[in-house]
């Protein structure tokens, strides 16, 4: 697993650039102001959940399996749904999408919460 979520949060980071990129320069004359900030918190929340999937690679590496597996899943899934719905809301406009961002923002919890008893059982 180690070596799935390094390559994981590596690639997750990579589009998290481009998609920041690409929300700074290309959205920036096509979305409104409000639009284009609920594009920027995606990438932004993106990109934190990307080094996350890093840390989660170094903390199954030194052994602290099971719960950081767990934290893993739940960042993963938490960018797919958190950011993914941010992402296509911005860019088809339907607003209705918002509906499933909270459970993405769950997920990002849940992760923290099983990243630290990862921790905690560590000690």
């Amino acid at each position: 697993m180690t070596r799935f979520f390094l390559v994981t949060g590596a690639v997750s980071a990579f589009v998290a650039v481009a998609l920041g990129a690409f929300g700074a320069h290309g959205l920036r004359a096509r979305v409104s102001p409000e639009m284009l900030a609920v594009f920027e918190t995606g990438a932004r929340y993106h990109m934190y959940h990307a080094l996350a999937l890093v840390g989660v690679a170094w903390a199954t590496s030194r052994g602290l399996g099971g719960a950081a597996i767990v934290a893993g899943w739940f960042f993963l899934a938490g960018t797919v749904l958190f950011s993914g719905s941010l992402y296509v809301m911005t860019l088809t406009g339907q607003r209705w999408l918002g509906a499933i961002t909270p459970f993405g923002g769950a997920c990002f919890l849940a992760g923290w919460a099983a990243l630290a008893v990862a921790g905690w059982r560590a000690a």
